[in-house]
């Protein structure tokens, strides 16, 4: 299971966008691609196989995952997330804790 998912608010702490706050796109191994981060502008070639126009696109790319932190959304303050093993229903489940507090997130 991995701390951080995929439409968790998150802070980057290191870089041209320390300090940026966003939802998390998507989760593409220890990568991440946050909205509004680390937005790059591309040259696009016009295709009009996949009705694609030309010209120049911006887009996010995905950051390192330690560049990242957990937002909490109650206190909107950078939290630490921990795994911890739960019995719901009579199975062992996992589910992502803060670690200051211990509340499920």
């Amino acid at each position: 299971m991995k701390k951080i998912i995929k439409g968790d608010l998150v802070v980057v702490l290191s870089g041209k966008d320390k300090g940026k706050q966003g939802r998390v796109l998507s989760v593409l191994g220890d990568k991440v691609t946050v909205e509004g981060v680390n937005v790059v502008r591309r040259h696009q070639k016009p295709s009009q196989v996949r009705g694609i126009e030309g010209g120049i696109v911006e887009k996010n790319m995905p950051i390192y995952v330690s560049k990242v932190a957990f937002l909490n959304p109650e206190t909107r303050k950078v939290e630490r997330i921990g795994i911890k093993v739960v019995e719901k229903n009579g199975k062992l489940t996992r589910v992502r804790v803060l670690k200051s507090t211990g509340v499920e997130v």
